[in-house]
C-alpha cells in the first residue's frame, strides 16, 4: 500500500499588540512528553473540526503545531501564552528557557527521519514582503529550529508573488498541489507555510486482485459500493470494550503505522469522538495481540481544506487574529497580526507497496481459521511514528466514495 499524504498550512500575517505574561513551571519535559500533549491537541481539534460537519475528516496536527511553534518564537506576552495553550503546550514550559518548544520540535523531527527509511518531508517556509522589515533574531531562530527557507517577494505584484509561493507548494508537495494560494490580501507582509508530504509503503501489501467491489454502510438508510481490499495475515488488534470499538495496527516500511478504529456494529462513531484522547491513544498501541485476521480495508482518497484561524479561536487562540496581537519578536513594526490559517490534506490509501515485499508469500493453514476485521462501515483511523508515538495525521471516513 502506498500512501500520500500532503498538508498545506498557511499564515498571512498583517497588525498589533498587548501584554499578559503567562509561564506555568514544569519538570524538564522530553519528546515523550511533547508528543503526548501533541496527540491530546490533535483530538481537541478533531472535535472543533467534527463539530462542522458529519463528513470525512483528515488532517495533519503536527503541521498544525509545527507552524504554531514558529510562531512562538515571536509572539509575546498573551499572545504566545494563548498559542502555548491553544496546542496544549503550556505545561511544558519552561521560564528560564524560552526555546525549549522549539528545540523540543526540533529533536522530534531528528528522531522521526534519522534513519532515512521513511518517507517523510516537513518544511517550513517564510515569504516576506520586500519592504518589510523582519527581525534577525526571529529569522535565525526558525532557521536553526525549523531550518525554515526565507525568501522576499513583492506582495504588491500579486501574481508573481503568488506564483512564487505556489511554486514553492508544488515542489514541496510532490506537485500533487498545484496551487494553494488563489488570493492576496493587499496589505499582507508575510507569509508563513508549513508542508508535510508523507509516502509510505505496506509492510505487507494487500494483493490488487483480492480487491473487490464490496458494500459500505454509510448509515442505517445509505449504502455504498466501494473497491474493498482484502488481506490475511497475522496483525496486531486491541479491543476496547468500555468505548466498543476495535483497534487494528497496519505497519508501513521505515517505521510509521496506521491504526484503524472501528467501532463495533450499531455503535454511533460520534459518541467515539469525545472520549478519544492521548492516553486512551496509548493504551490501544501497548496493549495489542497478534492474531490471524481476515482484513477487509476500503480504498479511499480525501482531500481536505479548513479555515484553521476560525477552529483555532475556539481553542482560545484569539489574540493572534486581532489587533491586539503581540508579535514584536517577529518584527517592532506596528499593526502585525495573522490574517489567515489555511489547512490542506491530501491523502489516497490503495494496496500498492515496494516491489520486495510484495513478493513475500503468506500460508494459510487449514486447521486456523482467522478471525474478521471487516471495515465496512464509519471509522477513524491515525498514522504514527512508531518509536516516538508521534500523530502525524488523523482523519475519520464516513463515506469512502467521497472526497
Amino acid at each position: 500500500m502506498k500512501m500520500e499524504s500532503r498538508v498545506f498550512f498557511l499564515l498571512i500575517c498583517i497588525s498589533s499588540f498587548m501584554s499578559a505574561v503567562k509561564t506555568q513551571e514544569a519538570q524538564v519535559p522530553n519528546i515523550t512528553d511533547l508528543t503526548f500533549k501533541n496527540t491530546d491537541f490533535a483530538m481537541n481539534l478533531y472535535r472543533k473540526i467534527s463539530n462542522y460537519h458529519d463528513n470525512n475528516i483528515f488532517f495533519s496536527p503536527l503541521s498544525v503545531s509545527t507552524a504554531f511553534a514558529t510562531l512562538t518564537l515571536a509572539a509575546r506576552n498573551s499572545t504566545r501564552s494563548q498559542i502555548l495553550s491553544g496546542l496544549n503546550l503550556d505545561t511544558l514550559e519552561q521560564t528560564e528557557q524560552p526555546e525549549l518548544i522549539p528545540q523540543l520540535f526540533q529533536h522530534l523531527q531528528g528522531n522521526i527521519t534519522q534513519d532515512g527509511a521513511l518517507k517523510l518531508e516537513q518544511g517550513t517556509a517564510l515569504f516576506v514582503d520586500l519592504h518589510f522589515q523582519i527581525e534577525k533574531a526571529f529569522s535565525d531562530q526558525i532557521k536553526k529550529y525549523f531550518e525554515a527557507d526565507i525568501e522576499n517577494v513583492d506582495f504588491g505584484k500579486v501574481d508573481i508573488s503568488k506564483g512564487t509561493i505556489n511554486k514553492h507548494v508544488k515542489k514541496k508537495t510532490g506537485e500533487k498541489v498545484k496551487e494553494i494560494v488563489t488570493t492576496i490580501e493587499p496589505l499582507t507582509q508575510m507569509m508563513l507555510i508549513n508542508t508535510i508530504f508523507f509516502q509510505g509503503a505496506w509492510e505487507k501489501p494487500f494483493n490488487p486482485n483480492n480487491t473487490e467491489n464490496s458494500r459500505f454502510y454509510v448509515d442505517k438508510y445509505n449504502i455504498v459500493q466501494v473497491p474493498m481490499m482484502f488481506s490475511t495475515d497475522k496483525f496486531y488488534i486491541a479491543s476496547d470494550d468500555e468505548l466498543k470499538v476495535k483497534v487494528l495496527r497496519l505497519p508501513y516500511l521505515g517505521g510509521a503505522a496506521m491504526l484503524i478504529v472501528l467501532p463495533d456494529a450499531n455503535v454511533d462513531y460520534t459518541i467515539i469522538d469525545d472520549e478519544i484522547n492521548a492516553k486512551r491513544f496509548h493504551s490501544w498501541i501497548t496493549n495489542m495481540k497478534k492474531t490471524k485476521l481476515e482484513v477487509y480495508l476500503p480504498k479511499f482518497k480525501m482531500e481536505q481544506s479548513y479555515s484553521m484561524h476560525k477552529i483555532l479561536s475556539s481553542l482560545g487562540i484569539h489574540d493572534l487574529f486581532r489587533d491586539s496581537a503581540n508579535l514584536k519578536g517577529m518584527s517592532q513594526e506596528p499593526g502585525l497580526k495573522v490574517s489567515k490559517v489555511l489547512h490542506k490534506a491530501v491523502i489516497d490509501v490503495d494496496e500498492k507497496g515496494t516491489v520486495a515485499a510484495a513478493a513475500t508469500s503468506v500460508s494459510i493453514t487449514g486447521y486456523s481459521l482467522p478471525n474478521t476485521f471487516n471495515v465496512n462501515r464509519p471509522f477513524f483511523f491515525f498514522i504514527y511514528h512508531e518509536a516516538t508515538n508521534s500523530l502525524l495525521f488523523m482523519g475519520r471516513v464516513i463515506d469512502p466514495t467521497k472526497n
